[in-house]
């Protein structure tokens, strides 16, 4: 049987030089209509949490999301994937700075222009979304008391808005990112999910 992880893994290998075969194999057995370009793992982390908090399986409703590694592989990755690639609909998820090179990723492409911005970034989002105070619960319920506190102590932090350092904290250690993620969706509970990410789930 056909995996997504391994259909990810082939469509990295293409983006760096490799043979397409594989990944169209894949992509015909998965019954993919639809590519999902996000910047990295932590927007994939949020995306599938959120996916599975609405009970739905994106694999078996032929989605593949898929982390590019930076937003300056959409390109690569629209072409691939998009219209000239694989044939696949594409729409996605990305920072508000990172907006033009989606832009011009999908007019290379030649796919309808269809993903969603995020005002600063997803994290800027989440924390939007759910408060500043139940993201420092979330850090708390993850034994991250102590990091936290150290670093709220440090100068560049005295005088910041609450956001600001959370946004920053949760960039401050390798992989904080990607557990956070996933986390701060499931943290919404009856809160409405950031538009950009509910909008990207809705349009799936």
């Amino acid at each position: 049987m056909a995996d997504m992880d391994a259909f990810r893994d082939e469509i990295a290998r293409w983006a760096a030089g490799g043979a397409p075969g594989a990944a169209a194999e894949l992509a015909a057995d998965l019954g993919l209509r639809t590519a999902v370009l996000l910047e990295g793992p932590s927007d994939l982390a949020a995306v599938e949490a959120l996916a599975a908090r609405e009970d739905r399986d994106l694999t078996a409703e032929g989605v593949a999301v898929v982390s590019m590694g930076g937003a300056m592989s959409v390109g690569r990755f629209a072409g691939l994937l998009g219209p000239p690639g694989l044939g696949l609909r594409l729409t996605g998820l990305c920072d508000a700075r990172e907006e033009p090179f989606y832009d011009r990723g999908w007019q290379r492409a030649g796919a309808v222009r269809d993903f969603h911005v995020c005002v600063a970034d997803l994290e800027d989002e989440m924390i939007r979304a759910l408060g500043p105070e139940r993201v420092e619960e979330v850090i708390l319920a993850e034994d991250e008391l102590r990091p936290w506190q150290t670093f709220l102590a440090q100068p560049a932090q005295h005088g910041r808005p609450r956001h600001q350092q959370l946004r920053r904290f949760l960039s401050t250690k390798k992989g904080r990112k990607i557990r956070y993620g996933s986390l701060l969706v499931q943290a919404l509970d009856g809160a409405r999910p950031p538009a950009p990410l509910a909008d990207l789930l809705a349009g799936l």
